[in-house]
């Protein structure tokens, strides 16, 4: 039976992100530091190959497509874009440590929204409302492989709400230009609207004589 590849791939660094600043959806390019750490990513290891790509329309997002994917023109959607934090933008947790509803938000409220924001709830049913719609589009054009340039939170919401197996959000956590492949086999996605997350990326090159574990190996994955 045909099945579906779909990669995840988080954008590269942008300033503030490391520092713990709440970015979202505030439209900030990829850091210096950024740029290269993803130049290095795309020299040492492999992305998957593909012929379609989705991407988030925010800048740190469509500048990891023009660095890993620079023959490709993306498809820009929308809602793929970050959660956004409202009021929060550029702020760290620790200077908002003292606000109630932050709080609430932190320990997974998801009927709490920032100022001017969106709350959990709004953001995970934008991300896979979005997320139902390309799976379906590539069903009905017969694209068997995709990936997805977004950002970390749509990446750790959707694992969470699709992923096999089945984890919290954080636990699916990856680093800058990092991210995961999902296989989506239709009778299973029809039936329970589940997937299973199979690999890591990017990819680590082997010769055909390395029989060493990767950086792509599945044990490498900790959900216990």
């Amino acid at each position: 039976m045909k099945s579906y590849n779909i990669h995840f791939i988080r954008h590269g660094a942008c300033d503030g992100s490391r520092q713990g600043v709440y970015v979202g959806t505030k439209d900030v390019p990829l850091s210096r530091d950024g740029r290269k750490e993803l130049e290095r990513l795309d020299k040492k290891y492999d992305y998957p190959g593909t012929a379609v790509i989705f991407t988030s329309p925010l800048k740190r997002c469509l500048q990891t497509c023009e660095i890993i994917y620079p023959k490709i023109k993306p498809i820009v959607i929308d809602d793929l874009r970050e959660c956004s934090f409202g009021e929060w933008e550029g702020r760290t947790a620790e200077s908002l440590k003292k606000n109630e509803d932050f709080r609430k938000w932190l320990a997974g409220d998801t009927t709490v929204k920032p100022p001017l924001g969106e709350s959990g709830a709004q953001f995970t049913k934008r991300v896979c409302n979005i997320f139902s719609d390309i799976v379906d589009g590539l069903m009905k054009t017969g694209n068997t492989n995709a990936v997805i340039v977004t950002h970390g939170g749509v990446i750790m919401t959707l694992l969470s709400v699709y992923g096999l197996p089945q984890a919290k959000p954080f636990d699916w956590a990856m680093e800058d230009g990092c991210g995961y492949s999902m296989r989506i086999m239709p009778s299973l996605w029809m039936r329970d609207k589940v997937a299973e997350v199979y690999s890591r990326l990017p990819y680590e090159r082997k010769t055909e004589d390395d029989e060493s574990e990767t950086f792509s190996d599945y044990s490498t994955m900790y959900f216990q």
